[in-house]
């Protein structure tokens, strides 16, 4: 369920349009949506045997990072601190909320009246994770299990046109020739790839909560967890574009946008009260995904960045008053959401932002690939068992190879056409370098020459809480006077 839970977002009801648009034929659609779980499978098989090497450690991604590179010190977990901020928002649920409630009432799709809408929803569900965490659990409760249904709901009734049992006359035109107007242009494969992606984030998500796995072997529970619900997910979203494909145009499904879902419904139940049920279940849906990922998913996230002392203002960040919430990262999930949707462009926010989060977790990908070949070899060198659950080269290469071609064929230049964005086609990969530079720099100003200034080194200190549990957090540790050995970094 933590893994449904995150792959069952928005993404399949807003990216297929794109991705076509992207590829330019029907077999190119179906092969992308297949392309995806591929590569989550070799990712989800090197994080089985880093999950072996480590079988006591949640966080996963930046658990395996900080052990594959330990020089320079605190380097991972700084950047993941800078990136965690930096990309914390909400925007893109926020959008396609907006988007397909204007079409459930039939209200045309305007900046003005897309960014007001995503800007009330978003304020709405941070309100409600702010002021109580309860609320914001049943909340999610409920709208993930809305999730499953309108999933299930939309399949059946694509099997159902298939047979020939709804009101479209010819549900296999689009299945002619199903390569026609393939485009091999590698931006644009891309592009395709990473929305394809996108719909798949969260196959790892039950690793990041590793150390609190119960049962005699957790690390087999949570790798069958991940087959499981990768196998589920693969089968809903395959079928799911089938029945896009069967009911909707080509053509139309390419000038969709996020709303291909929307149309789908339109064509098969024409322009009724059926006709907008799906869109209304798709836009509980982002609410679902807005007010989860501050409850259990970046607010708490940030939260313990700002315990450990990366952050500054870390009283404020990691208090949880007065609600008993972290109102503190909330706020500011909810000003970087505000600001990024009033910031950009409407027509191209949706695009632009799942491009923009995608581009730096590339380079983490394609580091975890290359630390799982270092920490065999640290592991063997030390006299270490291999981890049970040694992944195989291929799957190493395949993982690796993933981020490889996302981080470079973005930069060449799409086909007139096939671009996702109005301006600069590649702009999203210059902020998100921008964002790992940021990291660096950060980084040695306050790690290298803010200690160099100040007379002090920073050390990372090991606490014992009062449940047991071991935390870390970075501190002052001045050279003199000695009675002062021990201070909280940045007021911590």
């Amino acid at each position: 369920m933590l893994n449904l839970g995150q792959m069952l977002g928005s993404g399949i009801y807003s990216v297929p349009g794109v991705v076509l648009n992207s590829v330019g034929s029907i077999g190119l659609l179906f092969i992308f949506w297949l392309l995806a779980p591929i590569f989550a499978l070799g990712g989800l098989m090197l994080y089985s045997e880093l999950a072996g090497m480590f079988p006591n450690r949640s966080g996963a991604e930046v658990v395996y990072l900080e052990k594959a590179y330990p020089r320079p010190r605190f380097f991972v977990p700084v950047t993941f601190a800078v990136t965690s901020v930096l990309l914390s928002f909400s925007a893109t649920n926020s959008i396609v909320f907006a988007q397909y409630v204007l079409t459930i009432f039939d209200a045309p799709i305007t900046p003005t009246s897309q960014t007001t809408l995503a800007l009330l929803v978003c304020t709405f569900s941070v309100a409600v994770v702010g002021i109580s965490t309860k609320w914001s659990l049943r909340a999610v409760n409920f709208l993930t299990g809305l999730k499953v249904i309108s999933l299930i709901f939309l399949v059946a009734t694509g099997a159902l046109v298939l047979l020939g049992a709804t009101r479209i006359t010819d549900p296999y035109s689009n299945f002619r020739s199903p390569f026609s107007g393939s485009t091999s242009n590698p931006n644009s494969l891309a592009t395709a790839l990473v929305k394809t992606n996108f719909a798949f984030v969260g196959w790892h998500n039950a690793f990041n909560v590793l150390g609190e796995v119960k049962g005699v072997n957790p690390v087999r529970t949570v790798r069958k967890a991940g087959f499981i619900s990768l196998l589920i997910v693969t089968l809903l979203f395959f079928f799911t574009n089938v029945a896009y494909v069967a009911a909707v145009p080509k053509e139309e499904i390419k000038g969709s946008g996020q709303l291909v879902a929307a149309l789908f419904f339109r064509h098969v139940f024409g322009d009724g009260v059926a006709s907008k049920l799906l869109p209304a279940m798709v836009a509980c849906s982002c609410v679902g995904n807005i007010v989860s990922f501050p409850t259990v998913g970046q607010a708490r996230v940030l939260r313990e960045v700002a315990r450990q002392g990366l952050l500054p203002y870390p009283t404020f960040f990691a208090s949880t008053k007065p609600f008993g919430t972290p109102l503190g990262p909330v706020s500011l999930k909810y000003l970087l959401t505000v600001f990024v949707i009033v910031v950009l462009p409407a027509e191209d926010a949706f695009n632009f932002l799942l491009d923009l989060a995608s581009y730096p977790n590339l380079v983490f990908h394609g580091a975890t690939a290359i630390g799982v070949w270092l920490l065999r070899r640290r592991r063997a060198l030390a006299g270490l068992l291999p981890s049970v659950y040694q992944a195989k080269n291929v799957f190493v290469v395949l993982y690796l190879l993933s981020a490889v071609f996302l981080l470079i064929m973005p930069w060449i230049p799409p086909e007139r056409g096939h671009g996702d964005v109005s301006f600069w086609y590649a702009t999203y990969c210059v902020v998100g370098l921008g964002v790992l530079a940021l990291c660096g720099v950060y980084y040695w100003v306050w790690i290298i020459l803010m200690p160099k200034l100040g007379g002090y080194k920073i050390v990372e200190e090991v606490e014992q809480l009062p449940d047991g549990a071991m935390t870390a957090r970075l501190v002052r540790r001045y050279n003199t006077p000695p009675s002062e050995e021990r201070e909280p970094l940045l007021g911590s």
